[in-house]
């Protein structure tokens, strides 16, 4: 199986879209570093590694910690993680596979 040349955008994306792309795309809307309507479709890898850098930039501010947010990126934060988690649930994903090598 080949790998797509670009992101199947984060409305198509697998799993509930709980994939490392799809985390990605949540953080940047978080971050506001693209609009929430941005669904990266078409993205190529170095667009994503461009906007994994600009969220590693905001992240590294409050130290990697959610619990470190000023209270509007934490309100955006939980809204939008918050939505993706209740829609990947109800379409299946558990989460299991996230924490496999954990045990």
């Amino acid at each position: 199986m080949t790998r797509p040349n670009t992101y199947v955008g984060i409305n198509n994306d697998v799993r509930g879209a709980m994939t490392t792309i799809g985390k990605i795309v949540r953080d940047a809307w978080v971050f506001e570093l693209i609009p929430e309507t941005e669904t990266c479709e078409g993205w190529n890898q170095g667009q994503i590694d461009n906007l994994l850098d600009k969220v590693n930039t905001e992240w590294d501010k409050y130290g990697c910690m959610v619990s470190q947010l000023p209270e509007t990126l934490l309100e955006r934060h939980q809204r939008i993680h918050g939505k993706a988690i209740e829609e990947a649930k109800a379409a299946g994903w558990s989460g299991e596979l996230e924490t496999v090598d954990d045990k």
